[in-house]
């Protein structure tokens, strides 16, 4: 590339610079009319057994670092297992969510989420890293890919999260169940997610990340949090007062009470590598 003159050139680095900050912005909450809709007198119940197969024998929610870790190289060599995660995903795609209860919604655009997920680092693998997987030159990760069908409409991740989940349920938890596959997320859960399991999970999960060192800890006497906190901070009430309690009211008691005296400012981090042994 020429440039003319000097303003040229620095006009072009601060356009540059403002397009690199805007790969890492989080999507606004804005709802897609059209999920909005239930049946609550639908009983019937979404099968995720094969979700659940998938994850006993590929997914260590016991690693040593408190991560839980995927083992997408022994996943990708099954041919057999591989095809079970795609048939799980063609059922769920099948269905139609809008016909269910609010509550097996919930538990299927999660569970749709992270299954995905899944198969999208499958599908590039072998890659360091989720935000290196993109079908535009410019983009960060593939979450403005189109990589569902579901009722004939195309969804992205990002639809998912933000135009479905966010939204309608308006519950900031919803951030600890949504694995991005990578070690700066939250764990991805052992057990699929269900109506009647959804608090459980939800709680233990939020736990799990506020006590552990990549959600919340103290570095040199300053509060340093993950970047979900910073990207989605409307999502916990919108100022770092909201934001502290809402970490007090799931931190072990010694973190709460760093949590309730400290006044200064804070600092944000992530680990974009990929959630793998």
């Amino acid at each position: 590339m020429q440039f003319n003159n000097k303003s040229q050139f620095f006009i072009s680095l601060l356009m540059l610079a403002i397009w690199t900050s805007t790969l890492h912005a989080a999507p606004k909450a804005e709802l897609i009319p059209f999920w909005n809709k239930s049946n609550e007198s639908n009983k019937v119940i979404i099968n995720h057994h094969t979700w659940q197969i998938i994850l006993d024998s590929y997914l260590d929610a016991r690693h040593q670092s408190g991560i839980s870790r995927f083992n997408y190289a022994k996943l990708a060599k099954n041919s057999p297992d591989k095809q079970q995660l795609n048939d799980y995903l063609s059922y769920l795609q099948q269905l139609k969510p809008r016909t269910y209860s609010k509550g097996e919604q919930k538990a299927y655009w999660i569970n749709l989420y992270n299954s995905l997920t899944v198969k999208i680092v499958l599908d590039a693998y072998p890659v360091k890293s989720i935000s290196k997987i993109h079908e535009g030159w410019l983009a960060f990760g593939p979450w403005d890919d189109v990589h569902a069908n579901v009722a004939g409409k195309e969804l992205t991740l990002n639809n998912i999260e933000h135009g479905i989940l966010r939204p309608i349920w308006q519950d900031n938890r919803v951030h600890y169940a949504l694995n991005c596959a990578s070690l700066g997320c939250p764990n991805l859960a052992s057990q699929v997610y269900t109506a009647t399991n959804m608090e459980i999970l939800l709680k233990q999960a939020a736990k799990a990340y506020v006590n552990h060192s990549r959600g919340v800890q103290f570095k040199n006497n300053k509060l340093l949090l993950s970047n979900i906190y910073d990207w989605y901070q409307v999502d916990f009430g919108g100022t770092n007062i909201s934001l502290i309690k809402h970490l007090q009211k799931y931190a072990n008691t010694d973190l709460a009470k760093l949590l309730l005296e400290y006044k200064n400012s804070i600092d944000y981090a992530y680990d974009w590598n990929l959630n793998q042994p």
